[in-house]
């Protein structure tokens, strides 16, 4: 769903793996058109990366929400750790409980959750952290 309707996941070929209402799963493969200055993925790819990882999930966890909510990124944070070099994962895991946000939903406030994301090269080591700020924008 998200490479149909987000253009810039196509854009960077992102793929997705695991996808799950607790966690999701996306690659950045090495692309020498998005590297950076010094040979790796340019910060901005990573963002991408990490910002539709949170998305996955946020589409998993609230799906069934959709006809009476909008998920919108309210906000982000990310920390970049290590170089990264060579294809990079992102994955996310929702900061609350789904069921504690539908009932903020249901009680007629618009909730908002964090959903962290760590961001992976390939031997493991953490080149990156972001946190995003997602909200259910209850339809008018």
């Amino acid at each position: 769903m998200l490479a149909a309707t987000v253009p810039m996941v196509r854009t960077l070929d992102l793929a997705f793996g695991e996808i799950t209402p607790e966690r999701a799963v996306a690659h950045l493969p090495d692309q020498a058109a998005y590297h950076n200055h010094v040979g790796g993925p340019h910060a901005g790819a990573m963002f991408t990366l990490a910002e539709s990882a949170s998305g996955a999930i946020v589409l998993a966890a609230f799906g069934e929400q959709l006809t009476r909510a909008v998920p919108l990124a309210a906000g982000a944070e990310i920390r970049y750790r290590k170089l990264a070099l060579g294809p990079v994962t992102a994955t996310a895991v929702l900061g609350r409980p789904a069921a504690e946000v539908v009932a903020e939903l249901d009680a007629g406030t618009r909730p908002e959750f964090p959903v962290h994301v760590e961001i992976t090269r390939e031997d493991g080591a953490v080149t990156g952290e972001m946190t995003v700020v997602w909200t259910l924008r209850p339809n008018s």
